[in-house]
């Protein structure tokens, strides 16, 4: 983990790069809300060490196009459309010294004070990775868990993108969720940063705990399966055919990590990564 506070750190230079100018960032295909949308995830950045692989894969299994959002210290940042809305980011940086792979997907909730929150996770036993940072569209940082899942913190000066903008669509997120290895514990940590309000129900495979606020759910969080997996935060993909997909993510240069079976949420998800390592869900959509 010593290595991720300065990826991190790289990653919201090219995200406050990105959004230093309002003309740059075509903001047509999204609506933003009058009231902060605490809990929910407004933005999401790919991190990777191979920017023209990752093109190809996500261009070839959800027909993502892309805009050039310029560099930061070298380091490459374009900006992912699913039609005329965008995705997110994905930013190029180094390979770390140790040979760890490092790429992932980092996603951003919104929070009431991003400075409070920060302060909350220390209070809470988890660590800042960047500590709060300006840029033009308001303000952000990334923090550690106490168990290492890293998740970015925002408050937007514009207000966050509406449940109109971020509707499920092939393509596009359609929701995040944390394996941990504590739940109970997580969910503590969690509702004391962002303000989550978690909702814990039996289902098929053991309890599920969505996090709420004010009654919509924002994300998910679930008891890691693996001993040998990190805890990590998870993005979920809309797809018309998980076991489809999971075929062309092979022939894409990814990998299949869980295949669809009627004993992983009843064959609507596959767990897979991008060429680079970066881990992804396909979810079936519509469910």
């Amino acid at each position: 983990m010593r290595a991720w506070p300065a990826t991190l750190a790289v990653a919201l230079c090219a995200f406050a790069a990105a959004c230093i100018s309002t003309t740059r960032l075509d903001t047509s295909g999204l609506s933003f809300s009058q009231d902060p949308l605490i809990g929910k995830v407004v933005w999401n950045d790919l991190i990777t060490d191979d920017l023209a692989a990752v093109r190809a894969f996500y261009s070839g299994l959800f027909g993502w196009t892309y805009d050039d959002a310029g560099s930061r210290h070298g380091h490459k940042y374009v900006l992912a459309r699913a039609g005329n809305a965008y995705v997110g980011g994905i930013l190029e940086v180094d390979d770390r010294a140790d040979g760890k792979p490092l790429s992932r997907w980092l996603p951003y909730v919104s929070v009431d004070d991003v400075d409070a929150a920060v302060q909350r996770t220390k209070s809470e036993g988890g660590r800042v990775a960047v500590p709060p940072t300006k840029v033009n569209l308001g303000r952000v940082a990334a923090i550690i868990d106490p168990e290492g899942a890293v998740i970015g913190l925002a408050r937007s000066r514009i207000g966050d993108p509406d449940e109109t903008s971020t509707a499920p669509a092939l393509g596009r997120i359609v929701w995040t969720e944390l394996l941990a290895n504590n739940p109970q514990q997580a969910a503590k940590f969690y509702a004391a940063v962002v303000g989550y309000e978690p909702l814990t129900a039996a289902r098929r495979g053991g309890e599920y705990t969505w996090l709420t606020h004010r009654g919509t759910r924002r994300a998910g969080l679930f008891e890691n399966p693996s001993s040998e997996a990190e805890p990590v935060w998870l993005t979920f993909f809309a797809v018309d055919d998980p076991a489809a997909s999971a075929e062309r993510v092979q022939t894409l240069g990814g990998r299949v990590v869980l295949p669809p079976s009627p004993t992983l949420r009843d064959n609507t998800i596959a767990v897979v990564t991008d060429p680079t390592g970066a881990i992804l869900v396909l979810q079936k959509f519509p469910t």
